[in-house]
């Protein structure tokens, strides 16, 4: 099986724990990466940021290898649409308590 292959078939789970841990540099047990854990673990994450997420979001890895580096004003103006996208939902979302909250 070769390198892509493996990566492909990578879960989403899998790779939201690798990306944890290379963020942290800590696995969720608590135990800490080695070096070679880490160099793995973030070559892991890059290609799988690449050959399956396509992402385009700001320091991540395109769909060409390349990485994401977003302009601040670009940013800026994303950040600001996802704010006021924020609000308009939850203008019609129904505040739900529980029986002893209230």
């Amino acid at each position: 099986m070769d390198f892509s292959s493996i990566v492909k078939s990578m879960t989403p789970e899998v790779y939201n724990n690798l990306k944890t841990a290379v963020e942290l540099g800590k696995w969720p047990n608590g135990d800490l990466l080695n070096e070679e854990q880490k160099e793995n673990s973030l070559q892991l994450v890059m290609a799988y940021q690449s050959l399956v997420l396509k992402s385009e979001e700001h320091f991540t890895i395109g769909e060409k290898g390349e990485l994401i580096n977003k302009p601040k004003r670009e940013l800026k103006a994303q950040f600001a649409a996802d704010k006021e996208s924020e609000q308009h939902n939850s203008e019609h979302q129904i505040a739900r308590f529980d029986h002893d909250d209230i």
